[in-house]
């Protein structure tokens, strides 16, 4: 199973097993379960920079607010064709488009400030991090079960740490569904493979990622 299917399997788990939620409505309820989903631009620095390009990401997250102020995130961001790879791998199949990914899963927790009974939320935070950057090959077979190799594929990974800080509010009576933005900030050592025009080794890198969410709360 690929890793963006199980953060969000991850997340539909955690989603079911965890308690209910408070009533909302109430002054001093507030809702326990946020799912988000959203997008923005991500900029590489640090040792990326000259590598790698500003390029659009997807995010999906999952939020436990365990307490009112109190929250335990994770979630991944999934990066396109920073590294600006556009080569093709010939198989027996025939040719195979080989493009990069770049994949972003923090793993941490946020303070959250409510405003105006809930309406208005401020929220910043941290953590630790995975960081994953590889080339993929097109599957032509993929909808029969088939999965080709392509051994020219390269990748690279490690761990770090990031920081978040970011804004929402409510659209809906109850703040069910939320609007808002969050940057997220990634410092990791990455080692492996060369990606694109990164040469192969240790790197200390850094991804500035800025997105416009949407948010679902219960």
């Amino acid at each position: 199973m690929r890793l963006p299917h199980l953060i969000a399997v991850a997340c539909l788990l955690g989603s079911a097993a965890l308690p209910a939620t408070a009533q909302p409505g109430s002054r001093s309820s507030y809702m326990h379960h946020n799912i988000t989903v959203g997008g923005g631009s991500m900029v590489p620095g640090a040792a990326l920079s000259g590598a790698f390009s500003p390029s659009g990401f997807l995010r999906i997250s999952y939020g436990y607010r365990f307490l009112k102020n109190v929250q335990a995130d994770t979630g991944i961001d999934i990066g396109f064709l920073s590294a600006g790879v556009k080569d093709f791998y010939q198989s027996q199949y025939g040719p195979l488009r080989i493009r990069d990914y770049e994949y972003m899963v923090p793993l941490g927790a946020r303070v959250v400030l409510p405003f105006r009974d809930e309406r208005i939320q401020l929220h910043a935070g941290g953590g630790g991090a995975y960081l994953r950057y590889s080339e993929r090959s097109t599957q032509p077979f993929a909808n029969a079960g088939i999965r080709l190799d392509c051994p020219v594929c390269n990748a690279r990974s490690g761990w770090g740490t990031y920081g978040s800080a970011g804004a929402s509010i409510a659209v809906t009576p109850g703040g069910h569904i939320r609007v808002g933005g969050t940057v997220n900030v990634y410092r990791a050592t990455t080692d492996g493979q060369g990606v694109g025009t990164l040469q192969a080794g240790p790197t200390s890198d850094r991804w500035i990622n800025a997105a416009i969410e949407l948010k679902f709360a219960f």
